[in-house]
């Protein structure tokens, strides 16, 4: 049985192309199942439908996966039984009729609102150069709904302050759209471009506009660490990344009863379904109240 198993793995590298982590998660998974089929049947013409949901409900009862973690090892086991039937190996696939596990969405969680106001303006009683830099993205997260990326991409020449809008290009897919910015973001933006970027700038050729200590481009981990900080300082114990301020956004856009299809422009979702979670959001919010 093991035989098949290497000979799979080698075609989905040499045929499919998949990377090294895709690799190692197949071959874990599948080396799973083997052992588990291993101890029921003699080779991979026995294996029924029967066996697979077995090992299925073992995964869910006995070792307690999450959902998504069984439907990643269902689709592996499937992939793995289409090949052998591609390849004349096997007749007949025991998957067939095999539907995907359900995959349960965690809700995204919204910061409470007196949590989020105290993480705001804990920067706001400084007035050094990393105060004025970590007060602004902190605010623009907010005022925006832009991804983590999206923000420490974004070069001083796509703010524009007087249409109180930003430029933002995408970098996975190179996208552009244009995100306006709330209002109470602008202040803490115009007082870092005016006093904090230019203490931190070191060289003038310099276009991104959060910068680092050293005047290099903010990273992704730098904007985690200052979240990090204030959410420390404030005393927050709930888990509050620079993604949780997206969320808060989405999630209180939909609670002002903003347009669905705003939100999605604004996120930059390609999908409404991506969006239409926020709704869910608000009425799990709602039945705790």
């Amino acid at each position: 049985m093991e035989e098949q198993i290497q000979q799979f793995l080698a075609y989905i590298v040499e045929e499919k192309g998949y990377t090294n982590n895709t690799l190692a998660a197949y071959r874990n998974d599948l080396s799973q199942f083997t052992d588990y089929a291993r101890s029921r049947v003699s080779g991979w013409e026995k294996v029924d439908h029967d066996t697979i949901m077995d090992y299925i409900m073992a995964m869910k009862g006995e070792q307690e996966y999450a959902s998504s973690t069984v439907a990643r090892k269902v689709a592996a086991i499937k992939s793995f039984f289409h090949y052998l039937v591609d390849r004349g190996i096997l007749e007949d696939d025991p998957t067939a009729t095999l539907d995907s596990p359900k995959v349960r969405k965690r809700l995204p969680k919204a910061i409470p609102t007196q949590d989020l106001e105290q993480l705001l303006a804990e920067p706001a009683g400084d007035d050094t150069a990393k105060a004025l830099r970590d007060r602004a993205p902190l605010e623009l997260l907010y005022a925006t709904g832009l991804r983590v990326t999206e923000l420490v991409s974004l070069d001083v020449d796509d703010v524009n302050l007087a249409s109180a809008s930003l430029r933002v290009v995408r970098p996975r897919d190179k996208s552009q759209r244009t995100v306006p910015i709330h209002e109470r973001a602008i202040e803490p933006l115009r007082e870092y471009l005016e006093k904090g970027r230019l203490q931190l700038l070191r060289s003038p050729d310099e276009p991104a506009l959060f910068l680092n200590h050293r005047g290099n481009r903010l990273t992704r981990q730098g904007l985690w660490l200052i979240v990090k900080h204030y959410v420390r300082e404030v005393g927050i114990t709930d888990d509050v990344t620079p993604h949780t301020l997206r969320h808060t956004f989405a999630a209180h856009l939909v609670e002002q009863k903003a347009e669905l299809e705003y939100v999605q422009e604004v996120l930059g979702h390609a999908n409404i379904s991506t969006t239409q979670v926020y709704t869910q959001v608000n009425a799990e919010a709602e039945d705790e109240r």
